[in-house]
C-alpha cells in the first residue's frame, strides 16, 4: 500500500468528522484512528466512518505513544501524521506523495498549513537551541524578530510561497517514509505532547535524512484545538519538554551549566504565561 493516515484524538467530535471527510488521494490509502480515551462523543462520531483502523486506548497515553501505536498497526510505504483539527485542501495529499517519489534523499514533507482565514501559519522553525531558549524566555526574539542572532528559532525571515528544505515543521500535517519510522524507531515517548516532533525531525536529520516544505500542498489548521482544552497544563508540559529536549541533544559537555540559568527562566515564563491566561479567562 502507498498510504496509511495516522491520526490521533483526544475529545475532537468538533473536528474529526470534517477531516475525514477532507481526505482524498489518487493513491491507495488507510486510515487509523488511535482514540485517546476521549470523554466526548469523539468515539461516536468514529463510528459513522466504517473504512477507518480505530484503536481505542481507556486513557490518554500521550501523542507520541498513540501515534507508535498507529503508525505499527498500517502497512503504507509512507505515513501521513495529521491532526483531527485539519483539512485537507485540493491534492494535497498527493503533491506530498509525489514529492517524496521524485526525491528519494528526502525523509519527510510538510504542506502550507493555513488558518480557517486562509492566512499562513507560522509553522517552520529551526531546531531550538540553548541560545535560543534564552532568547525567547527573555524578551530578545520578540524584540528583534528579523534578527538571525535572536530571533533565529522562529524564522520570521522565511518565505512561505517558496519550496525549501528545513529543519523542523509542523508535524500537524507531516509525510514521512515508512523507512525513516522504522529506522529511528518511531516517536520518543519520553515526550508525550510537545516537542517530540522536533526530537523526530532533529534525529531525522542526525540520521541523514532531508526534510521539505511544499506550498502547494495547502492544509488548513484550526491549532490547538485538543491542547487549548487544558490550557495551562499544557503551558507547564510545553515548557518542561522544551527542557528535555535540550537536555536530551545538548552535547557541548556544559549543558547543567547552562541549566542553571535555562530551567528557572523556563519555569518563570510558563508561571507567566499560566498567569496572563487566566487573567484573559476573568
Amino acid at each position: 500500500m502507498k498510504l496509511s493516515i495516522d491520526i490521533v484524538t483526544w475529545n475532537s467530535a468538533g473536528d474529526i468528522a470534517g477531516c475525514l471527510d477532507s481526505i482524498h488521494s489518487e493513491h491507495q490509502f488507510e486510515v487509523a484512528v488511535v482514540d485517546n480515551g476521549s470523554s466526548d462523543s469523539t468515539l461516536d462520531v468514529l463510528s459513522q466512518f466504517h473504512h477507518l483502523k480505530l484503536i481505542r486506548n481507556a486513557c490518554n497515553r500521550g501523542y507520541a505513544f498513540a501515534n507508535n501505536q498507529g503508525i505499527k498497526e498500517s502497512c503504507g510505504e509512507y505515513v501521513l501524521l495529521l491532526n483531527p483539527d485539519t483539512k485537507m485542501g485540493p491534492d494535497a495529499i498527493d503533491r506530498l506523495v509525489e514529492f517524496l517519489d521524485a526525491n528519494p534523499d528526502f525523509g519527510a514533507v510538510a504542506p502550507r498549513l493555513v488558518n480557517p482565514d486562509g492566512s499562513t501559519q507560522f509553522s517552520v522553525r529551526s531546531f531550538p537551541t540553548a541560545w535560543s531558549t534564552l532568547c525567547e524566555v527573555t524578551g530578545l526574539a520578540r524584540l528583534f524578530p528579523l534578527s538571525r542572532a535572536f530571533g533565529g528559532w522562529r524564522m520570521a525571515r522565511f518565505d512561505y510561497t517558496k519550496p525549501a528544505e528545513v529543519d523542523q515543521p509542523m508535524a500537524s500535517c507531516l509525510l514521512i517514509r515508512r523507512k525513516v519510522l522504522e529506522q529511528l524507531h518511531g516517536f520518543d515517548q519520553t515526550f508525550p505532547i510537545f516537542y517530540n516532533d522536533v526530537d523526530l525531525s532533529y534525529r531525522m536529520k542526525r540520521a541523514g535524512w532531508k526534510t521539505a516544505y511544499v506550498p502547494d500542498a495547502v492544509v488548513i489548521h484550526r491549532r490547538g484545538a485538543s491542547t487549548r482544552q487544558v490550557r495551562p497544563k499544557m503551558i507547564w508540559e510545553s515548557h518542561r519538554s522544551l527542557f528535555r529536549y535540550l537536555r536530551k541533544h545538548d552535547r557541548s559537555g556544559f549543558f547543567w551549566f547552562k541549566a542553571v540559568v535555562l530551567l528557572p527562566l523556563l519555569e518563570l515564563a510558563a508561571l507567566v504565561r499560566v498567569w496572563k491566561y487566566r487573567l484573559s479567562r476573568k
